[in-house]
């Protein structure tokens, strides 16, 4: 296994694609047609990865960096539940059964 952190370049074609090169292949275990993603972080740096083969939710996606950008914007605004809020939340679910060891329905 080569010794990790390990840089690698590609070139950029002229139709701005790349090579995948092999060690980051391997490293993310890719095979063709497999999917990859990009994440540009706020400090310009990318991070690439192998793309979950799951379909994400677009609009569930888009709330979920809604909610980090204002955190990480506004974290004053944080606050804790108060014994109030948790007492109505543990009231709310305590008739809920629930077996974490039965399958799921197709639907669920």
């Amino acid at each position: 296994m080569p010794q990790l952190p390990l840089q690698t370049e590609s070139t950029l074609t002229e139709r701005y694609q790349t090579t995948v090169p092999s060690v980051v292949r391997k490293a993310l275990q890719l095979g063709k047609k497999d999917k990859i993603r990009f994440t540009v972080e706020s400090n310009g740096s990318v991070t690439l990865s192998r793309a979950d083969s799951i379909e994400e939710d677009p609009a569930l996606y888009a709330f979920l960096s809604f909610l980090g950008d204002d955190i990480e914007q506004h974290p004053e605004n944080i606050q804790a539940l108060s014994a109030d809020t948790m007492h109505k939340a543990d009231n709310f679910i305590s008739a809920v059964e629930i077996d974490l060891d039965s399958p799921l329905d197709e639907e669920e």
